[in-house]
């Protein structure tokens, strides 16, 4: 095959694509501030992204802080700074950690959901039967879980880094006899709260992302069952890609 006419296609179908889900993010953004407003729905949402997704976050965390103390403190102590160890835990997890984990694990576990929900109304034509009843489609089903995931995100980053900073705890004091005050002095001592908010910002757009992505993916669903599954493979896809790459951005943006 003709690998320019290839790559053209390519181009040509990134830039459509990349055009709807600009399209759709202004659609939403302007109804964010329109009546009527979904706050029944929006708060469903908010219990299923953020309280479910608890129980994977807290095992998540714990076991990434504890792994991150086992080994900063084994290649510390080849020359003695294992006193340092609490430091790196504390700004790993808010700088990095933290918000990265949560927005993968959102990704997998709601932007899944949110796809397959949104891809099976629109198979089965529900969302055609909305647009029949004069309901706005991106008002009651967007909206709310855009709303969502901007808040959520954040929410759950700070119990991860809490979470994490006490697995932390953990190995380093307990399993490795460190001193507790001597731990949490360096916590504190050298964490500053623009660590703690810039990652909180970027959980909020880890977030947007998420949600925008994944409602785009089935909102936009074509091929019955079959398209289904591919909407909710490419919206985990799409939005960890989405959650890794902008991560390297948003750090040189925020942290230089």
């Amino acid at each position: 095959m003709n690998p320019i006419a290839e790559l053209g296609r390519l181009i040509i179908s990134f830039t459509s694509e990349l055009g709807r889900v600009l399209l759709l993010l202004c659609t939403t953004l302007k109804q964010i501030f329109l009546p009527p407003f979904e706050l029944k729905n929006t708060f469903k949402q908010m219990v299923e992204i953020g309280i479910k997704s608890l129980p994977v976050i807290f095992i998540t965390a714990v076991f990434t802080g504890m792994v991150l103390a086992l080994q900063s403190y084994t290649g510390f102590k080849r020359f003695g700074a294992e006193s340092l160890v609490a430091t790196v835990v504390a700004l790993s997890m808010t700088r990095e950690l933290g918000p990265v984990l949560t927005g993968l694990i959102v990704a997998g576990r709601a932007g899944a959901a949110m796809a397959a929900e949104l891809g099976t109304m629109r198979v089965t034509e529900q969302i055609d039967a909305l647009e029949t009843l004069a309901t706005n489609p991106i008002k009651y089903l967007i909206v709310p879980r855009f709303i969502a995931g901007a808040l959520m995100l954040p929410a759950l980053a700070i119990v991860t880094d809490i979470i994490g900073i006490l697995g932390g705890y953990v190995i380093t004091v307990g399993l490795f006899g460190a001193s507790n005050v001597s731990y949490w002095n360096r916590t504190w001592n050298f964490l500053e709260m623009t660590d703690i908010l810039n990652g909180l910002i970027k959980a909020c757009f880890f977030g947007i992302a998420i949600s925008l992505i994944s409602c785009y993916k089935g909102f936009y669903t074509q091929g019955g069952a079959e398209g289904v599954g591919k909407a909710t493979t490419g919206a985990v896809v799409l939005s960890s890609m989405t959650i890794l790459i902008s991560d390297y951005f948003l750090s040189a943006w925020l942290f230089k």
